[in-house]
């Protein structure tokens, strides 16, 4: 029954799509169209921009100390908006939008360091006559 309902949706989806595209064709004309075009245009633009930004927006969270599962969750949810951009239709414009829009949780920074020195200062000398561990 699970697999009827998700065949179903998968199926339906296009369909609806299809239907409000035309109800809004009737309505508003061509202007339904330019909206089509400069959709997949924005989602085009967004997929390329997004190809250039994304390792700088690593490296910047990264440098802050911070989790790289936010840079990368803010990188997938652009490049997925740009596809749901590019496909032809209302509703997938409207739920690329809502990806744009619904803020990502902000990720805590790392725990600080074990408590203690990270570096032990000291000096090293090998004495004549002393052989280094495990060595014959």
């Amino acid at each position: 029954m699970r697999i009827l309902s998700i065949f179903l949706c998968v199926l339906g989806f296009p369909v609806l799509e299809a239907w409000l595209l035309l109800r809004l064709g009737d309505r508003f004309g061509a202007w339904v169209l330019v909206w089509l075009l400069v959709a997949a245009i924005a989602g085009a633009l967004l997929i390329r921009f997004e190809k250039l930004v994304w390792a700088i927006r690593l490296a910047g969270t990264l440098r802050q100390s911070r989790s790289p599962l936010t840079a990368l969750l803010t990188s997938a949810r652009t490049l997925v908006a740009g596809l749901l951009l590019i496909f032809p239709g209302v509703i997938t414009d409207v739920l690329a939008l809502l990806l744009l829009v619904w803020p990502l949780p902000q990720a805590r920074p790392f725990p600080p360091a074990a408590s203690g020195p990270e570096v032990i200062e000291g000096e090293f000398r090998r004495e004549q006559g002393e052989r280094l561990p495990g060595r014959r």
